[in-house]
């Protein structure tokens, strides 16, 4: 059974109460003081224990999405190796980028009285060129994609970041992000858009921060070079800046901010939900930055907005007044934004690092990232597109700063 199989955890809640039970049942006869009863005991408890914690482990996991498999949770799990390009499916020891597809299913719409397509999710493995590192993922493909009166048209992109640890499914389970995106798209409130809803970690279990490590996981080459390669390679996407945004919660906040600043090139549009400032190094993280007081500066992105010459990219960032340790941090960093960078912020009066907030927060994030990007197809819009707002016209709710 698999870790976040709905039956193992009942499995292992039904030993836990069988051996409580058993616990009570036998205890008076485990009462005399010999060696034996003495270890009978111990036994009982250890079982018990163990089984209760297990069971409480396993919810919590199913609850978060943590970990998605046993692989994932004993950091064995490294993802599939074929890849298919167009079609084709190339040697992995020639570099070549692509997309492996293993399955697909309809994105529901949940309108009342609607009717339609919500667009089609597709569970797929990406395969970086330069890296030579695999990543699970979930791509969200509009309505419009398959439309015939879209045959030659290109989308744009919005890379979404779950939190560490965390799973692709946690963006789709726990925050929605392909209905939510469907549901902008037929009010007209997004521009027909491809998802592609990923964790910030390319090594897993480790936590990379969405770092180049020295003699170590290239997680910000797959993520600025790679994905870009490997999503036009197999979907009608663009791969230039101005068609890219990226969007996260917590660990995935600040990679969005990070990668969107490092990378202009990559990305013109970021939104961090909770996310932080400055790389977090802990016994999860390693040894990021090789020693280099230098390459840690660069990315602590208060010391980059002081120091370095500002990006011409758009950013939101969203904190909460009361329940969130980022408030002060958020409101810091807003203050040190300078053009030709722009930052608009969204702040709760209270929320805290939770999926709860970030949920009340991923709609209008997710349209504001949207309306900053272009589709790679020059020209006239689409039939059914609707004109991006740009940042004269923000989000009541959205404070642009």
């Amino acid at each position: 059974m698999g870790l976040t199989s709905h039956k193992l955890l009942t499995f292992v809640a039904v030993l836990a109460v069988v051996c409580f039970a058993v616990t009570v049942w036998v205890w008076p006869r485990l009462s005399r003081n010999s060696v034996g009863p003495l270890l009978g005991r111990i036994g009982l408890l250890l079982a018990s224990q163990l089984l209760t914690l297990g069971a409480i482990g396993l919810a919590a996991n199913n609850w978060g999405g943590f970990y998605s498999s046993w692989g994932d949770l004993l950091g064995t799990d490294q993802g599939g190796t074929a890849v298919i390009t167009n079609g084709v499916q190339p040697s992995s020891a020639q570099g070549a980028a692509g997309v492996q597809v293993l399955s697909s299913r309809p994105v529901p719409l949940m309108i009342p009285g609607s009717s339609g397509s919500g667009g089609t999710l597709e569970k797929v493995v990406v395969h970086g060129s330069g890296t030579r590192m695999s990543e699970p993922a979930y791509v969200y493909l509009p309505p419009q994609y398959r439309d015939p009166a879209y045959a030659g048209h290109r989308f744009p992109v919005i890379l979404v970041f779950t939190g560490y640890p965390g799973t692709p499914e946690n963006l789709i389970t726990r925050m929605k992000y392909p209905t939510i995106a469907a549901q902008a798209i037929y009010q007209k409130q997004l521009q027909p858009t491809v998802l592609v809803l990923m964790r910030p970690s390319v090594a897993m279990p480790r936590d990379t921060e969405c770092q180049d490590v020295p003699h170590g996981p290239q997680a910000e080459t797959f993520f600025t070079k790679d994905l870009h390669q490997a999503m036009a390679a197999h979907y009608r996407v663009g791969t230039a800046g101005a068609n890219w945004g990226v969007i996260g919660d917590s660990t995935g906040g600040y990679c969005a901010l990070k990668l969107t600043m490092r990378h202009p090139e990559a990305f013109t549009a970021a939104a961090s939900l909770s996310g932080y400032y400055k790389a977090d190094e802990d016994s999860t993280t390693g040894s990021l930055f090789g020693g280099s007081q230098q390459l840690r500066n660069e990315n602590d992105l208060m010391w980059r907005l002081k120091n370095l010459p500002s990006p011409a990219v758009s950013v939101l960032v969203t904190s909460s007044r009361q329940g969130e340790a980022d408030y002060h941090a958020t409101e810091q960093f807003i203050a040190a934004v300078k053009q030709p960078m722009r930052v608009s912020s969204l702040i709760l009066p209270s929320g805290g690092h939770n999926f709860d907030t970030w949920n009340r927060e991923t709609p209008q994030a997710l349209r504001w990232v949207g309306a900053r990007l272009q589709a790679p197809q020059p020209g006239a819009p689409q039939p059914g597109s609707p004109q991006p707002s740009g940042d004269a016209t923000p989000s009541p709710v959205i404070k642009p700063s």
